[in-house]
């Protein structure tokens, strides 16, 4: 049972913000919070208020079931309600439980997505490409932008690490649980007895920080400027563009050549230390706070295996909750991709009310 107070709360709350964004009279500052929390609340208002009127409901009907007036069709078609009215409270109470469970900070933030070439050489390459073309063409069907801030090429066509960062609604809420080990089996074209070989890679997501989220002292920092290499053209081999930062108290370091411009390899440097070091202080929070974060879907664990991409029987399979499609194809274009994504979702969500019953 969910406290009436509590679902009170809720419903209160969205007629106030509703209120308050009618009227016109809101801070500039705040209209952008305010506007995302009313919009956050509408999305249950429906099942607060049923769950609210719940009880009410149910004794206007059991007044006619046990009304000896009332006559046998009426009480049945009055139980056939109750039944109803029970399975859909059920149901309010299910959502509204999801709602009020701790919010993550980070959910609503952009991403920045990395993936890298694991075990596998040339393979593990050309499989970064290709996992790099699935999150492309998600990103299009869902309308959201997305910028390359990293690209290392390998030999065969493929990469050794993409880093993009992706924007628009809660993001990062949708990609968390694409952090860890996808693996590969298929045979390479260079395969002549057609042996399926294995081969991995790693890709990590994290919630893109601002300089309000992490503050980065200059003192905290070595930065290191040298000569790009690799396939930039002539002017970007002629200069000192290449920037190594390393952020002195976590040793976390991040490199940049991409671009011409020191400075702006630099800012785009900088973009990523920042999320990295926001994402390392929340995970040590985590530790400290909760030893159930292994056991959520989201824990964002960069060794744990989630995931296979089987070519040779063209089935997908993520181990994490034992779910396999049979539509690789159909998931590399991007397709089948919030099918499965939902279902991570849905048993993160039962497994962090299954922890709220325990606590």
């Amino acid at each position: 049972m969910i406290p009436i107070i509590k679902v009170k709360s809720i419903v209160q709350t969205y007629e106030t913000l509703e209120k308050e964004l009618a009227s016109g009279n809101i801070d500039k500052k705040d209209i952008v919070k305010k506007s995302k929390e009313y919009s956050s609340i509408k999305e249950i208002i429906d099942q607060a208020t049923g769950y609210l009127n719940f009880e009410k409901e149910k004794m206007e009907i059991e007044k006619i079931i046990d009304d000896k007036e009332s006559d046998q069709e009426m009480v049945q078609l009055a139980k056939k309600e109750l039944i109803d009215l029970q399975e859909k409270n059920k149901i309010n109470e299910k959502i509204l439980k999801i709602y009020l469970l701790p919010k993550d900070e980070a959910d609503t933030k952009n991403a920045i997505l990395e993936i890298r070439a694991g075990t596998g050489g040339d393979e593990a390459g050309l499989f970064v490409a290709d996992l790099y073309k699935m999150y492309e063409k998600v990103c299009l069907n869902n309308k959201w932008s997305f910028e390359i801030i990293s690209l290392s090429k390998s030999t065969a066509g493929g990469f050794k690490e993409v880093i993009l960062l992706i924007k628009g609604n809660n993001i990062y809420s949708f990609l968390k649980y694409e952090s860890g080990v996808h693996r590969v089996q298929r045979v390479p074209e260079t395969e002549t007895q057609g042996r399926v070989h294995t081969s991995a890679a790693t890709v990590a997501v994290l919630p893109e920080a601002e300089e309000v989220d992490i503050k980065i002292q200059d003192k905290d920092l070595r930065i290191d400027v040298y000569r790009s290499t690799g396939s930039g053209g002539q002017s970007v081999n002629t200069t000192d563009s290449a920037v190594r930062i390393t952020h002195i108290p976590t040793g976390i370091v991040v490199t940049n050549q991409d671009e011409k411009s020191q400075h702006k390899n630099r800012a785009k440097g900088m973009k990523i230390l920042r999320s990295r070091v926001y994402e390392a202080e929340r995970e040590k929070k985590d530790r400290e706070r909760s030893k159930d974060r292994k056991n959520q879907i989201g824990s964002g664990d960069r060794s744990e295996r989630i995931r296979t991409y089987n070519f040779p029987q063209g089935r997908i399979t993520d181990h994490r909750i034992n779910v396999t499609l049979h539509k690789l194809e159909e998931f590399l274009n991007g397709d089948a991709f919030e099918e499965l994504n939902q279902s991570l979702r849905l048993q993160d969500q039962e497994i962090k009310l299954s922890n709220l019953k325990t606590q």
